[in-house]
């Protein structure tokens, strides 16, 4: 499998490039920095110059051309004020989705966040509220495509070590998750063709990821 990774710096696609790399796939990173290149190469990615904010559709479409899966793992990241919120998690989400589609790639997995989809109308953040705002619209565009997607919406991201065993299901409630979780869940996901059409909450809990994936649709 060759998949191409959106935010390939991110601590979330880090550990998916790994993942994938070692079980011998074929991955890709899009990063914006060029000094990012050396870190992606050492864990076996292939880094790709791409800016999510800036460049065009026509060119990401270049670089996932024979790719098999697209992954959305971009962030505008807890700094960033409102108008970043707009232009990478949903921008950014919208040209990977839209370069897909010229490319003729049909899997795309998302990485949402949990409780988007209940709205930001209680949020007294305003930055806060536009992330929520900005990842629930971007999920929407990519639900009403002709795509083999999935949507993971992942609880508070840690920087714990991985344990293998999570939690997924329409509503799991609040509670955290370690990034390296998060991308083994990624990595199982793209195993399975059945996960397309499913939205996911997900948190740490007691069940294997691959038992959890399965749980999806069993």
């Amino acid at each position: 499998m060759r998949a191409v990774i959106a935010g390939g710096h991110g601590k979330i696609a880090l550990a998916l490039e790994r993942l994938l790399a070692e079980r011998g796939d074929e991955v890709v990173g899009l990063i914006r920095n060029p000094d990012h290149a050396d870190e992606l190469e050492k864990l076996g990615a292939e880094p790709a110059i791409f800016d999510l904010e800036n460049d065009t559709a026509e060119e990401l479409a270049k670089i996932l051309d024979g790719a098999d899966a697209v992954v959305f793992a971009a962030g505008a990241g807890p700094g960033s004020g409102i108008a970043r919120k707009r232009t990478v998690d949903y921008g950014g989400a919208v040209l990977l989705a839209d370069a897909a589609e010229r490319a003729g790639v049909r899997r795309y997995v998302m990485v949402s966040a949990i409780g988007v989809d209940r709205g930001s109308e209680h949020i007294e953040d305003e930055t806060f509220a536009a992330y929520v705002d900005a990842k629930r619209e971007a999920d929407a565009d990519v639900m009403s495509r002709d795509l083999d997607w999935t949507i993971l919406r992942p609880g508070g991201l840690t920087d714990d070590p991985g344990t293998g065993l999570v939690t997924m299901g329409d509503d799991v409630g609040m509670g955290q998750v370690p990034r390296e979780d998060v991308a083994a869940v990624i990595a199982a996901v793209l195993d399975e063709p059945e996960s397309a059409g499913v939205v996911a909450e997900l948190i740490s809990g007691d069940t294997a990821i691959v038992d959890a994936v399965e749980g999806l649709w069993a």
